[in-house]
């Protein structure tokens, strides 16, 4: 009954959730892994979704620590930033280097380890502990200008950090690189918590690869932040310019009408400088708000990895409905090189078609001109579209039932943005309503050939499998 005795229990209450917390995460990533290889993996392997789209999930995969990914030009302070994250070691992290030039030549994941050491990529990529073997598919070259940092952090022991060459400007220097930089920017922020873009207070410019990095960046919209560092190098006055400079930049390349987060700071160990000592209150709060966003990020990392595997499920479920409809679209024997010509023209309509008879959101499928040079690579090795896998109704009625059912259950017990969570996950994929509703309807007038073309696939997805060409 003793004050000391009440202070003791008081303190070990938030211990005993934290771990009541860290074994329901623990189980839910076991859930996971067994979920994916039962339910979701069989759907993917039977309709090539890892042609079309990305590799198979491993368990390192679906259980790695939270992504935290680093995009800018060059000099505009990222590894500085990573080194401030670090506590400022000594000589920075292991491999580091800091400089006006562009001094960070590959792209760089920072992982906890006991030792400071640096690993290459090619090393890192079969490494069955760690969450790098879809590199693989970028090839050597890539391999070659990847690395892996481990040293010891408190902060790397919840999240992995990813460090970016710095985007050069002019296609002399573009051209220079061996691999495609704009696809792997991709890859790590769809794997990421959270993107930083980075800009300098006296480089605001958008060259052209950064332009195509950030457009490669959609559908992770909401990971995205913008800090806009070395603020204290410029008068209050010129900030102000700065930023409506910098908003006006972004608005350019961003085509989504919500505002993204920007933060304003100097992310270094040095003090401010004389000429911004003003804002420092400013730059004091919004540094404690992105390390703040930061610190949540192990939090809500389970419900994310979730969110993640439920997108693909989406993606691979409509990629699966389009198969089926492009091979019943094939005749059995003659004319199969013009149809598929055809197809591959009309494979927007063959989408609102899709999406009206299973009741869709268009916002499941992806983006036309991608999917079509997709499936002409895939045709391309002497097959056609008659060699797509048919309708296999048993397989899709299993993703349906564990996404209706399996995984909502597997986020009560954590309940942490429960609502959001189940919202997204038990909106219905099949509806009536949905598919008659306005936004499935081409916002343009048809013109004869496309209204034949869409008839004729309502037609195909209507009637029965047994007709499918061999």
């Amino acid at each position: 009954g003793s004050p000391r005795a009440a202070q003791q229990r008081g303190m070990a209450a938030p211990a005993l959730g934290k771990a009541h917390l860290q074994d329901n995460v623990e189980y839910l990533y076991t859930s996971l892994k067994s979920i994916y290889r039962r339910s979701f993996f069989p759907l993917e392997e039977h309709y090539n979704y890892h042609d079309f789209f990305s590799p198979p999930l491993s368990d390192t995969d679906v259980e790695a620590k939270p992504f935290v990914l680093l995009i800018g030009q060059y000099s505009v302070g990222k590894t500085s930033f990573i080194n401030h994250l670090l506590g400022n070691p000594v000589n920075g992290y292991p491999g580091s280097n800091v400089g006006p030039e562009p001094t960070t030549d590959r792209f760089m994941a920072i992982m906890h380890g006991e030792d400071d050491r640096v690993l290459p990529g090619n090393a890192v990529a079969v490494s069955p502990g760690k969450p790098f073997k879809g590199l693989q598919a970028f090839g050597n070259s890539f391999l070659q200008k990847f690395q892996c940092a481990e040293c010891k952090s408190e902060i790397l022991e919840s999240m992995t950090l990813i460090d970016t060459p710095g985007v050069l400007s002019g296609e002399k220097q573009r051209i220079g690189r061996n691999y495609d930089m704009a696809e792997v920017c991709k890859w790590f922020a769809e794997r990421s918590d959270l993107i930083l873009l980075l800009f300098d207070a006296h480089k605001l410019d958008i060259s052209d690869e950064l332009k195509i990095v950030i457009e490669n960046l959609a559908g992770n919209d909401d990971k995205i932040r913008i800090v806009l560092n070395k603020a204290d190098q410029v008068t209050p006055q010129q900030l102000m310019r700065v930023y409506g400079a910098l908003m006006w930049s972004l608005g350019k390349v961003f085509r989504t009408p919500e505002v993204t987060r920007v933060y304003i700071s100097s992310f270094w160990d040095q003090a401010y400088k004389d000429i911004g000592a003003e804002g420092h209150v400013l730059f004091d709060r919004e540094k404690s708000d992105l390390f703040r966003d930061l610190r949540d990020i192990p939090k809500n990392a389970a419900v994310r990895r979730v969110n993640e595997l439920v997108k693909r499920a989406r993606t691979a479920k409509v990629h699966a409905l389009v198969c089926a409809c492009l091979r019943k679209m094939m005749p059995a024997m003659f004319g199969k090189e013009k149809k598929q010509k055809e197809l591959l023209k009309n494979l927007d309509i063959i989408f609102q078609a899709v999406a009206q008879e299973h009741g869709i959101s268009q916002g499941d499928f992806p983006t036309t001109e991608i999917y079509r040079e997709r499936l002409v690579r895939w045709t391309g090795t002497g097959r056609t579209l008659a060699n797509l896998p048919k309708l296999n109704r048993e397989l899709i009625k299993k993703l349906d039932d564990c996404l209706a059912n399996e995984i909502p259950s597997l986020l009560r017990p954590l309940a942490v943005g429960q609502s959001k969570s189940d919202d997204l996950i038990q909106r219905p994929m099949y509806s009536e309503a949905a598919a008659c509703s306005p936004a499935f309807q081409i916002g343009r007038p048809m013109d004869d050939e496309e209204a034949t073309t869409l008839a004729m696939v309502r037609a195909a997805l209507t009637g029965g499998d047994d007709d499918d060409p061999p």
